[in-house]
């Protein structure tokens, strides 16, 4: 008897990774999003240049197509199945570039660098449509030396752009907030002060907790560091230093979701350029040691990563193959364990400057690709690669269907649902808004009977009241439940 029930086991935890594995390998065909005979390019090191609020995904670049570098912008409304036209952003005779994006609800917030006035300086633009129309051009920053490197990041009605500035004589981190949805900004904020250099900041907000990364130079090398604020970006804590070694460490990006922040970047202690990895479990107080994720004699470079519950999921651009290429690798257990590494393109020419975004179990990867002769930006999706793990809690067979009341409830932003059921065969659990729209589907998959319980996380969604709906072909049962941020 002991023997049988081993087995069973064995062959449910086969069963399941087969499930794991299969899940993250559905990745689509590579798909072409610009095509003309200029130039077109992704931001170059790490920060975020597509985002995805449901089924609408958000791609922002820059490219020459009218003699000099624009912004430009593009949507899916349907998880890039299909894509509308190309909206220009900018229009002036000066150089826009290196746009990054954010989006929250039906908002969607970019920044970017502009010579228009002689010397580079960040500018702002917001849409309240979901991308159909377009609000007037902010300027952010105003000196007469370079504002680089923008990014920016949202929640709620706050807005929130960090960048480098050479205003002070060497490159600073600076920081200006907008509580009002991008039509008011405070004044900017000087967040690192130190005679050396201070470069690309990368920002991520849980609640009112704004989590910044960054590398410097004050101990003689690039390290990268580390800062946050837990009143809205009011005041600061102390700088942070995350690595220590004799080599250079750079270009960080960073994702925060509840008390969870994680960090890559690359790092080039190992004699080339490698892909490491750092996590906090208690609100960036403390980190766990770095770990190590590309092994190969070739360059890695530039990764971004994003997370949701447990799944980490991160993507960079390496040489191993004789060429750059877009890698992808992800953990499904926070960071402790990780997959091996997945390649996301192949061919004969360079792919490189990804970025990666996620909603529900989808993810959305863009790069710039030049395998048509000149730079144009690529897209990729992975419809279940972010895998919503429904837990099986009891094996005791129900006496019927029921749908609990989710916990917490109100919920900020990640609440538990569970449900039963009596007999196998297929069960659909999706999430609508007040307007009826769905916005998540949790699961759509055969279960035995049982009961099961899933975590829904609304970090991308607004303040509201949401519906959850329990669906067999015998039963259907919807509760309400409220998102508090």
């Amino acid at each position: 008897m002991k023997t049988k029930i081993i087995n069973l086991a064995i062959v449910f935890i086969l069963n399941f990774l087969f499930l794991v594995l299969n899940c993250f390998s559905q990745w689509g065909t590579d798909v072409r999003l610009t095509n003309n005979s200029a130039q077109s390019f992704t931001f170059y090191n790490n920060q975020f240049c597509v985002a995805a609020v449901v089924d609408i995904v958000h791609i922002v670049w820059f490219d020459q197509r009218e003699g000099n570098d624009e912004i430009f912008y593009k949507r899916s409304s349907d998880g890039g199945l299909t894509w509308g036209i190309d909206t220009r952003l900018t229009n002036n005779p000066a150089v826009s570039w290196y746009p990054s994006i954010a989006a929250f609800g039906s908002n969607v917030h970019i920044v970017w660098e502009d010579d228009r006035h002689g010397y580079r300086e960040i500018y702002y633009i917001h849409s309240s449509d979901a991308g159909l129309s377009w609000f007037t051009e902010t300027r952010l920053t105003n000196n007469p030396l370079h504002s680089t490197s923008a990014a920016v990041e949202v929640f709620e009605s706050n807005i929130y752009v960090v960048w480098h500035d050479f205003s002070d004589g060497n490159p600073e981190i600076y920081f200006k907030r907008s509580t009002d949805g991008g039509f008011n900004w405070d004044p900017e904020l000087r967040l690192t002060n130190d005679s050396a250099s201070s470069y690309n900041p990368s920002i991520s907000v849980a609640g009112s907790t704004i989590h910044l990364t960054w590398y410097d130079n004050r101990d003689g090398n690039d390290e990268i560091y580390y800062k946050r604020s837990t009143n809205g970006g009011i005041s600061w804590g102390n700088d942070t230093r995350l690595t220590n070694n004799s080599s250079f460490s750079m270009y960080p990006c960073i994702s925060a979701l509840g008390a969870n922040i994680c960090i890559t970047w690359q790092d080039f202690r190992d004699g080339n350029r490698e892909i490491y990895f750092i996590r906090s479990t208690n609100d960036g107080i403390n980190w766990w040691t770095e770990t190590r994720l590309t092994v190969n004699s070739a360059e890695s470079y530039m990764p971004s990563i994003i997370q949701s519950g447990p799944n980490i999921h991160i993507v960079w651009y390496d040489g191993r193959d004789g060429n750059y290429e877009i890698y992808y690798k992800n953990s499904t257990n926070a960071g402790v364990n990780w997959n091996t590494d997945t390649r996301l393109t192949d061919n004969s020419s360079y792919s490189w400057y990804s970025s990666i975004a996620l909603f529900g179990t989808a993810l959305y990867v863009v790069w710039t690709d030049n395998r048509d002769g000149n730079w144009e930006v690529y897209f990729k999706n992975n419809p279940t690669g972010n895998i919503m793990f429904v837990n099986k809690t009891s094996s005791e067979l129900p006496v019927k269907y029921q749908l609990f009341q989710n916990y917490p409830n109100p919920f900020n932003p990640v609440t538990t649902i569970c449900f039963q059921c009596p007999v196998s065969g297929n069960v659909s659990l999706k999430i609508f808004d007040i307007l009826g729209k769905e916005v998540a589907t949790l699961v759509n998959e055969s279960l035995q009977p049982g009961t099961y319980e899933v975590n829904f996380d609304g970090c991308n969604l607004t303040s509201g009241v949401y519906f959850y709906r329990l669906q067999t072909k015998d039963y259907i049962e919807t509760k309400r439940m409220t998102l508090v941020k």
